[in-house]
């Protein structure tokens, strides 16, 4: 068993990307067995309970156990997270501007489209 220690959240994004790539309600087993570590089940099942506590995975009790799926689809998810951590930001302003100076070109003329589109949306 390694002894390397994950970065904090790191599981729980492990755990997300497994119920993503699915694409279906997955057992605690079932997610447990598509982790490339050797985790005991109470872990994985303390993980999904987080989420589920977090509102990031909904779940259905299929016989004895829940089966857990994504609450959020990759793209609303991060959406969410982007959010989350502008609210953090004292100077909404300054942290809009870093991020939009740090994306590639094609990042800035994706944005600038959508920002366009959403523009005419609301007029």
């Amino acid at each position: 068993m390694s002894t390397t220690r994950r970065a904090p959240g790191q599981l729980e994004a492990d755990v997300l990307a497994i119920l993503w790539r699915s694409g279906e309600p997955m057992s605690p087993a079932q997610v447990r067995d598509a982790l490339d570590h050797e985790l005991a089940y109470t872990t994985v099942m303390t993980i999904l309970s987080r989420l589920y506590e977090k509102g990031t995975v909904t779940r259905r009790r299929v016989g004895r156990a829940y089966h857990y799926q994504p609450a959020f689809d990759q793209a609303e998810f991060a959406a969410g997270r982007m959010r989350a951590l502008l609210d953090q930001g004292e100077d909404r302003a300054a942290v809009l501007a870093r991020f939009v100076g740090s994306l590639s070109d094609d990042d800035e003329r994706t944005l600038s489209t959508l920002l366009r589109r959403t523009l005419r949306r609301r007029a």
